[in-house]
């Protein structure tokens, strides 16, 4: 007789049951699916740096995240695990008892994950099937026109080949499982207070007001489009500093894949179709490969990407003034543009792309601090930190990445163009008048 078939969907940045191939693979292949998520206690640990590896910005949008992944798979009538444990310590357990045949996951390639699919891998059994996808980009690596290795160093490179030769994939629909296919599960999502954090209200001025999780992200994206319509004027307003609507704010549910890339991509293609095709639209598409990008620098380049040298493996006198980090990271610096963007990052975990690529450029080029610190504060505070584009983007703005021209942001000059009233400096330095 044969065996039942049971898969396992281990979620890691991939919490959407919306074009998620791992899940859609799991439901065709087997007759009984479950599904575990672990909050690994090491991500609320401090690092080398001094600074938590998630603060409570991204922890509780992350709790918000798992939540509504549950009650998603739930009306697929599949059961979410939920374990505030190390995923080596529970996967393979979970397999053991349910008598998982196949564990699906999506393919993470850094190397702290990379390290824990090892170490499940060595507690699992040979007959266990693995079965990972490549479900975070918007261009699937079998499609583009380079192999790892030969990735250009410069965007436009990539970007142009990949535009000219890669079709963009259709998305992964699904399908629900029978209703008994849905067990008891007795398992709770850890709370603010378990993860080491009091719960807090969110600062009144915050851009990013909006909660985790992937109803949030498709009512975003449909606000966004077609309520709003403000997808028509992207390219025009995406610079800006204050309130919700100057960018798509998508980057959070991008980052622990609340929503997918393609998800994104054929929407604007429909937007295209039904309302506009413009500049704007387009650019939003540029942004996402920009996204794509960065990936593929941190797949070609492995653990390169977090060493001071970067890729470039450049040799600068990096300094570690601890008055100046401090100063920085508190928004007390010389530069009331940098402490208005540090600030705002400090009392809401969000900072606009115009805010991070300044406060980067102060700290690397202008108080020449070892980039990796910047970093690490980032990775710490940011509610949509993706490792891929953290690191990218700061070894860009520090010269040992891929930027071609090694710029320095003139900071007087940037707050004079994106905040010439200075509405946005005022609205986060005011309480430092008192």
């Amino acid at each position: 007789m044969q065996k039942k078939q049971k898969g396992l969907v281990w979620f890691r940045n991939d919490l959407r049951v919306t074009d998620n191939e791992s899940l859609t693979n799991a439901i065709d292949e087997n007759e009984t699916v479950i599904a575990v998520y672990c909050f690994d206690p090491r991500h609320y640990e401090e690092t080398r740096f001094g600074f938590k590896k998630t603060e409570k910005f991204r922890a509780k949008f992350l709790i918000e995240s798992v939540t509504a992944l549950k009650q998603n798979l739930e009306k697929l009538n599949i059961p979410l695990l939920v374990y505030h444990q190390k995923p080596e310590d529970l996967v393979p357990d979970i397999c053991s008892k349910n008598e998982i045949t196949s564990l699906y996951f999506q393919e993470e390639w850094t190397s702290e994950e990379m390290e824990i699919l090892e170490n499940v891998k060595v507690k699992i059994l040979d007959s266990i099937n693995f079965k990972s996808t490549y479900n975070q980009f918007l261009y699937h690596p079998e499609d583009i026109p380079f192999d790892t290795e030969s990735i250009p160093n410069v965007f436009t490179q990539f970007r142009i080949q990949c535009e000219k030769a890669t079709k963009i994939r259709a998305e992964f629909a699904v399908q629900p499982m029978p209703e008994d296919n849905l067990i008891a599960n007795e398992t709770v999502i850890p709370s603010m207070e378990t993860l080491g954090f009091t719960d807090f209200q969110m600062d009144s001025r915050t851009a990013f007001p909006f909660l985790g999780g992937e109803d949030e992200a498709l009512k975003r994206l449909q606000n966004y489009f077609w309520e709003t319509k403000k997808l028509s004027v992207y390219k025009l307003t995406r610079n800006g500093l204050i309130g919700t609507d100057f960018s798509s704010k998508f980057s959070p549910w991008l980052a622990n894949g609340s929503v997918s890339a393609r998800t994104i991509y054929w929407e604007i293609i429909k937007y295209e179709q039904q309302i506009t095709k413009n500049e704007s639209t387009y650019w939003l598409i540029f942004e996402l490969i920009w996204r794509d990008y960065f990936k593929y620098i941190s797949l070609k380049n492995g653990n390169s990407i977090f060493k001071i040298g970067g890729i470039l493996n450049k040799n600068y006198d990096w300094k570690k003034n601890t008055a100046d980090i401090k100063n920085w990271i508190n928004g007390t610096t010389a530069a009331p543009f940098v402490n208005a963007n540090m600030i705002e990052l400090q009392q809401t975990g969000w900072m606009s792309n115009r805010g991070r690529q300044n406060v980067a450029s102060y700290f690397a080029k202008d108080l020449l601090i070892d980039w990796r610190i910047g970093a690490a504060y980032f990775e710490a505070m940011l509610i949509d930190y993706d490792v891929h584009s953290n690191y990218g983007n700061w070894m860009y703005v520090s010269g040992v990445g891929n930027d071609p021209r090694n710029r320095k942001f003139n900071i007087e000059l940037q707050a004079s163009n994106y905040d010439g009233q200075s509405k946005f400096q005022n609205l986060w330095l005011q309480q430092q008048l008192f």
